[in-house]
């Protein structure tokens, strides 16, 4: 059910967005990534959308407010609006990322 994704436990059992969210999701691009992690260090925790994933800094949309907080701390500005984003855009195994013990949020 859509309307109750309003906390971060809830967005990530169900898998959705809060759908009152009006700001696209970000995503990074990973051919100019430098993986300083300095977006991950400035996610808001209530969001926790930005993970390291081997040697990869995914955002996981759903998660993702677009609250717009990582980008100026990144140094290479290589995190961009993802609008046209889709929940079967997220591979399944990311969502293994907020639930398990290295989950930094």
């Amino acid at each position: 059910m859509a309307g109750d994704a309003t906390n971060r436990d809830e967005r990530i059992k169900r898998r959705e967005r809060n759908p009152k969210w009006q700001n696209p999701p970000l995503y990074i691009d990973m051919l100019d990534c430098i993986n300083c992690d300095a977006c991950l260090r400035h996610c808001p925790p209530n969001f926790g959308a930005i993970f390291n994933h081997g040697a990869d800094v995914v955002i996981i949309p759903a998660l993702c407010s677009g609250c717009d907080k990582c980008l100026p701390v990144c140094p290479v500005d290589c995190i961009h609006p993802h609008p046209d984003w889709s929940a079967a855009d997220v591979p399944t195994d990311w969502w293994a990322l907020p639930l398990s013990e290295h989950d930094p949020y």
